[in-house]
């Protein structure tokens, strides 16, 4: 039974910082990639950052790139995402999952976790 829980959402001022924290469980995970997704109301989830957690390489979204970091904790079952210069359009609820390199979509994702929410005001 695979489990991914998210923390580290909040609210916080345009062009602020929040680091989101992501731990999977589970004594069958195969898989070898971690991504947070990114929804708000009325749209469809979307990739935010990804990474090949047997490889570290990453992708990010056009809109989040330079600004986002995914990275990998010291174990391969634990990934953040640190977001800086945070623009009121990064506002949404943030998903950590887990599936197969690459994650370019939600059909890439096997395990998701509750969600983070994110307000950036």
């Amino acid at each position: 039974h695979v489990q991914l829980v998210e923390s580290g959402g909040g609210s916080v001022q345009t062009g602020g910082s929040l680091r989101l924290s992501c731990v999977l469980s589970g004594y069958t995970y195969t898989g070898n990639s971690m991504a947070w997704f990114r929804q708000v109301p009325g749209k469809e989830r979307e990739v935010v950052a990804a990474i090949y957690t047997d490889g570290g390489n990453t992708y990010y979204a056009g809109a989040v790139k330079g600004r986002f970091t995914i990275s990998q904790g010291g174990t391969k079952n634990v990934v953040y995402l640190q977001m800086n210069r945070l623009q009121d359009e990064d506002t949404g609820m943030y998903y950590c999952v887990a599936g197969l390199w690459p994650i370019t979509g939600v059909r890439d994702a096997v395990y998701w976790g509750q969600g983070t929410q994110v307000t950036v005001s």
